[in-house]
């Protein structure tokens, strides 16, 4: 086998790598959401992305396009439901869920959704 072009891999530390702020759809940067995402062809936030909750942060409600699925890496958060989530849980949300989450002491999650989601009223 031939190396791997240096233009065909990325490697980032996902506790010393530089996140991108979330923005919102009226293209307002998020204060308390930020991803880490390596692959450049898809828009911020579509497929596989590292993505932290700051201490406190709360999503705005909105519609997954397509099964999400997020490990959680780092702390704990909860739907809005009450459902929690605490690291090391693996879930799975079914394409067309609407939520939010919170995050009290802030979340560092490993995500994959295949489709920019739509926010929704509350």
């Amino acid at each position: 086998m031939d190396p791997i072009a240096k233009q065909d891999r990325r490697v980032a530390n996902i506790f010393d790598a530089e996140y991108r702020h979330w923005t919102l759809e009226d293209g307002t940067p998020s204060q308390g959401e930020t991803i880490l995402q390596l692959s450049e062809d898809k828009p911020l936030g579509v497929g596989f992305h590292v993505y932290r909750m700051a201490p406190g942060t709360t999503t705005t409600p909105h519609r997954h396009n397509g099964d999400e699925e997020f490990l959680v890496l780092e702390g704990e958060l909860s739907d809005h439901d009450g459902a929690i989530y605490r690291k090391g849980d693996l879930v799975w949300l079914r394409d067309g869920t609407v939520h939010n989450s919170h995050s009290k002491d802030g979340a560092l999650l490993a995500v994959y959704i295949p489709a920019q989601e739509k926010s929704v009223e509350e």
